[in-house]
C-alpha cells in the first residue's frame, strides 16, 4: 500500500480554484500525454453555480497563466480582464475627504539599496510614502496602462496583475485544461466518499458515472469541503476574533459610457461597518459591499452600496444586490491522508488584498511541483505542505489585519472594535513594537517565499500615517537614497507621457492582441 504509485489525481469542484489545479497539475506531469503523464480527472456538479466573485489577482496570474501555455491576448479578450496595479485605499485612516493611500504592485525605486523610509521622513514628511517612491500610483490616478502596445505578452513596464470575470475565468481555463491539457472532464454530482481500508479517500461516488477511483484527491469543493472538511473531519479555525467581515452585498453595474475609464487598481473605500470593493473591468464594474453582520444590517449596506454607486459613477438604476456570508478562517491541515483542500474549502477570510486566487495559486503551484510519486512519500510532502500553509494563512491574517488596526476612525463600534488590543495577533503587536524603531525589512520574515514582503508592509504603515523613529542615515547612504527618489520622480514622468491608457490598451488588445515574445 506504501509503495503504491501515484497516477490519477481527482479534483472535486470546478470554478477558478478546481480549473487552476487541474492546469498547472497537468502541464507540468504532461497529462495530455496518455500514459506518459499523470492522469488528470476533474468532477463538476452542474448543480452548484460558480460564486462569481473574486476579480482580483496579484502580479503571480501572470507567470500562472504562462506556465500553463494560455494566450495573454486570449486571456483578456475571454474573461473580461483588464490590468491591475494594486490597490488604492481610501477613507481609511481619518474618512476625511483627502485620505486615501496606495498599495501598488511595483517595489519602490531603489528598494534594497538603500533606506528610502529614512530619506522620505527626513527630506518629504508630508507627501505619501508610495508616491515618493514609486511611479506606480501616479499611473493609477491617471488611468494608465502598465505596458505599451508594443510590449510583448506577460511583460510590463510597470508590475501589473489583473481584473477579470471569475466565472469567465472558470469556464476558460476549461476549455484550455480539456482541450489542450488532457483534462477528463465530468459533469455529475458527487454523492458520497468511499474509502479503502487504510482510511484513504478510494473512489469519489457520482450520481451518473458510478464510482471514480483516484490516487490523490483534491478538494476544490469550496465552503462545503466537502473532502476534507464533511469526510475526514478537519477542524475549521474560525478568525472572527481577529477579522470581523462575515458578509457582502455584490453587484454588477454597467459604465456610463463606452469610453469611461477602467480604473487601474482596486479602490478599496471604508464604510461605517466594513468597506466597499470597486473594480474596473472593460465591459462592466464589480462593485460589493464587504462587512460584519455583527456591526451593521443587510439593510444598512445596501443603501450604503448604493449611495456609493450613485455617488461613484452616477449609477441610480442598480440591481437588487447578491448576498454572500462566510466564516473567516482556515482548516487545522490542508492534506490530509491522500485528500488535500484547495481553495475554499482550505479557508477564506476576506477579499482584501485579493488574496484568495493567490492562495489558490500557491497551492496548486507547490502540490504540482511536490506532487508525491508514491503514497510513501505523501506523508512526507503533507507534513511540509501543512507548515507553509499554515505559515501562509497566519501571514495573511496579519497582513489584512494592519489594514485596520491603525485606523483613527472613531464614528463607529466595527472600527474602534478593529483597534482593540485582544483582537490583534500577538506576532503582529510585536512587529508593531519594533517598527516603531525600525522599519519592515526582511529580517521580520524569515521564509524564503513570503506571501507578503516587507515592502508591502510598508506601504500599509506609512499609508496609514504609521510613525518609524529610524536611526540615523549615513552620508552615502543618505545620499544614494535621494538620488532614487529623484530617479522615481523622473520615472513618472516619462512613464506617464509614454504610456496608453487602460482603455485604450484594452481596446487594442480586443482588436489586434498583444505582441508574442
Amino acid at each position: 500500500m506504501s509503495g503504491r504509485s501515484i497516477n490519477h489525481i481527482v479534483i472535486a469542484g470546478g470554478g477558478s480554484a478546481g480549473w487552476l489545479s487541474a492546469a498547472l497539475i497537468a502541464a507540468e506531469h504532461q497529462a495530455h500525454e496518455g500514459s506518459a503523464g499523470l492522469q488528470v480527472t476533474l468532477i463538476e456538479s452542474p448543480d452548484v453555480a460558480p460564486i462569481g466573485v473574486g476579480e482580483g489577482t496579484w502580479p503571480s496570474m501572470r507567470e500562472t497563466l504562462r506556465k500553463i501555455g494560455v494566450s495573454e491576448t486570449d486571456f483578456i479578450r475571454e474573461c473580461d480582464a483588464s490590468f491591475k496595479q494594486g490597490s488604492r485605499f481610501n477613507g481609511w485612516v481619518n474618512g476625511h475627504e483627502d485620505d486615501y493611500y496606495f498599495h501598488p504592485f511595483s517595489l519602490p525605486h531603489g528598494n534594497g539599496d538603500a533606506d528610502l523610509v529614512a530619506a522620505w521622513q527626513r527630506e518629504n514628511p508630508d507627501a505619501a510614502y508610495a508616491e515618493v517612491v514609486s511611479a506606480q500610483p501616479h499611473l493609477c490616478m491617471k488611468g494608465k496602462a502598465p505596458k505599451q502596445i508594443v510590449t510583448p505578452e506577460y511583460a510590463g513596464v510597470s508590475n501589473y496583475g489583473y481584473h477579470l470575470d471569475a466565472t469567465k475565468f472558470g469556464l476558460f481555463l476549461r476549455k484550455h485544461c480539456v482541450e489542450r491539457l488532457g483534462v477528463r472532464h465530468v459533469s455529475d454530482h458527487i454523492v458520497a466518499v468511499n474509502s479503502d481500508d487504510s482510511g484513504d479517500i478510494a473512489s469519489l461516488q457520482t450520481r451518473h458515472h458510478g464510482a471514480i477511483d483516484g490516487d490523490l484527491f483534491v478538494d476544490c469543493t469550496g465552503m462545503q469541503s466537502l473532502l476534507l472538511g464533511q469526510h475526514y473531519g478537519i477542524a475549521f479555525l474560525p478568525q472572527k476574533g481577529i477579522l470581523f467581515n462575515d458578509t457582502a452585498l455584490a453587484v454588477q453595474v454597467p459604465y456610463v459610457g463606452e469610453d469611461a475609464p477602467i480604473a487601474s487598481q482596486t479602490l478599496s473605500t471604508a464604510q461605517e461597518s466594513g468597506w466597499i470593493w470597486d473594480i474596473g473591468l472593460p465591459t462592466r464594474r464589480g462593485v460589493g459591499y464587504v462587512y460584519s453582520s455583527a456591526h451593521g444590517s443587510d439593510e444598512q449596506a445596501e443603501i450604503a452600496l448604493r449611495a456609493y454607486l450613485v455617488d461613484h459613477g452616477g449609477v441610480k438604476d442598480i440591481p437588487t444586490p447578491r448576498k454572500l456570508t462566510f466564516q473567516p478562517g482556515y482548516r487545522r491541515e490542508f492534506w490530509h491522508r491522500n485528500c488535500v483542500a484547495i481553495g475554499q474549502s482550505a479557508g477564506f477570510i476576506e477579499p482584501l488584498e485579493a488574496s484568495a486566487l493567490v492562495m489558490v495559486e500557491l497551492s496548486a503551484a507547490l502540490l504540482s511541483e511536490q506532487m508525491p510519486v508514491t503514497r510513501r512519500t505523501m506523508e512526507i510532502i503533507a507534513r511540509r505542505f501543512n507548515d507553509t500553509f499554515t505559515y501562509r494563512w497566519e501571514r495573511v491574517i496579519d497582513f489584512l489585519k494592519l489594514h485596520y488596526v491603525l485606523t483613527k476612525r472613531t464614528g463607529s463600534d466595527y472600527w474602534r472594535d478593529n483597534c482593540r488590543p485582544e483582537s490583534i495577533p500577538e506576532r503582529l503587536s510585536e512587529l508593531l513594537v519594533l517598527w516603531q524603531h525600525h522599519n519592515p525589512s526582511r529580517h521580520d520574515f524569515f521564509r524564503i517565499a513570503e506571501l507578503f514582503p516587507a515592502e508591502s508592509y510598508q506601504y500599509v504603515l506609512y499609508g496609514m500615517g504609521f510613525k518609524t523613529k529610524a536611526a540615523a542615515q549615513d552620508t552615502a547612504n543618505a545620499e544614494r537614497a535621494r538620488k532614487y527618489i529623484q530617479a522615481a520622480g523622473a520615472m513618472k514622468d516619462k512613464m506617464l507621457a509614454g504610456l496608453p491608457s487602460n482603455r485604450e490598451l484594452i481596446n487594442h488588445v480586443a482588436r489586434h492582441g498583444l505582441h508574442k515574445i
